[in-house]
């Protein structure tokens, strides 16, 4: 079984059977990569934080690789206007959060929030869980490859105010890189892409793939972009 269509409460496989070739790095990386050498932000010894799922989903566009990738409304509580990968807090139908719940929480969350249908994902890894201070979430990045691609857009504009890819060639483009700067004084990676800053964790996690998976390209991490309270 290659396909994970199921994702209300059946089975969801995780396999990395008939994968492109390109994909083989960041396969290594997934399977390598510690969790301190992803962020500094790991989730709480005591258990505290609210369990979610994002998908990182790898596609094959007219200019190669790419990501799919999705802007938050700016109403919303939590990350309001960024650029983020679909994905949210698991639900109670969505399972065990350390068994298959998160998996069936990505794709649920990616179906509902960009319109993707779950059956041409195949689910190929999890990397460790990482924990976002600022709203208490304790995130499990899935990673997919969209097998079999299908239309997506805006589902509901009160969550999404756009829905788009992102090659990874732009990614790696040292033009398109920079550290953000908050007057908090926390500094990260960015992206400017699809007319879009790429910052925070989804940046974060990114910057981590990329590296990991042998793709970065040597960029100026003196280019700085500022940020206000707001961010």
């Amino acid at each position: 079984m290659t396909r994970a269509s199921n994702t209300r409460g059946g089975r969801v496989t995780v396999t990395k059977e008939g994968l492109p070739t390109w994909l083989d790095p960041v396969v290594h990386a997934v399977e390598t990569v510690r969790p301190t050498q992803l962020s500094r932000f790991l989730p709480p010894e005591d258990g505290a934080g609210r369990q979610s799922a994002v998908l990182i989903l790898f596609g094959e566009g007219e200019r190669g690789p790419e990501l799919l990738l999705m802007e938050r409304a700016s109403s919303l509580r939590s990350h309001a206007g960024q650029p983020s990968f679909p994905g949210g807090a698991l639900d109670p139908e969505d399972g065990d959060p350390r068994g298959d719940g998160p998996l069936r929480a990505a794709l649920r969350e990616a179906e509902e929030e960009t319109g993707l249908d779950p059956s041409g994902v195949q689910l190929f890894g999890v990397l460790p869980r990482l924990y976002i201070p600022v709203s208490g979430f304790v995130v499990t990045p899935v990673l997919g490859w969209w097998r079999e691609p299908t239309p997506v857009g805006v589902v509901d504009p009160n969550e999404t105010a756009r829905v788009f890819t992102v090659p990874v060639v732009d990614l790696t483009d040292p033009a398109n890189r920079a550290t953000t700067v908050h007057p908090s004084g926390h500094r990260g990676p960015a992206f400017l892409v699809e007319s879009a800053l790429v910052w925070g964790f989804t940046a974060g996690i990114i910057d981590r793939l990329l590296h990991y998976a042998g793709w970065e390209r040597p960029w100026d991490r003196e280019k700085q972009v500022p940020l206000d309270w707001r961010a």
